[in-house]
């Protein structure tokens, strides 16, 4: 599943990092009531109950994955390219430890330094 964080934080250091809690908590809580192995289904229902969704500017995308491979990073990256959003969480509920990954997109990506001597 993919949650698209929509939410402005004020740290500096770490977007969305009070909403990005309380998600994180509702997906520890769901895994710990229901376990793994369930339909993707089971999971966005029991997530949708929970109190982070109540009042809360979230969306969520399913993928349907057992496993989190890089071509679910890529996709996720992609989407949130493409929609605007600026955080997404990829979650793995497939699995008997529990598996969630922060991605960030940003249209402004830092600039590389390809002769690190000369930035000196």
């Amino acid at each position: 599943m993919v949650y698209p964080v929509l939410n402005k934080s004020n740290n500096k250091n770490l977007i969305y990092e009070a909403l990005t809690y309380e998600i994180r908590k509702a997906i520890f809580n769901v895994y710990n009531e229901l376990g793994f192995g369930h339909k993707e289904q089971v999971y966005q229902k029991a997530l949708a109950n929970t109190s982070f969704a109540l009042g809360k500017d979230t969306s969520e995308v399913g993928l349907g994955a057992k496993f989190v491979a890089n071509t679910f990073e890529t996709q996720l990256l992609q989407y949130l390219k493409t929609t605007g959003y600026q955080l997404g969480l990829l979650v793995n509920f497939g699995s008997p430890r529990l598996y969630i990954k922060r991605l960030i997109w940003t249209p402004y990506p830092r600039k590389s330094v390809s002769n690190q001597r000369k930035s000196l």
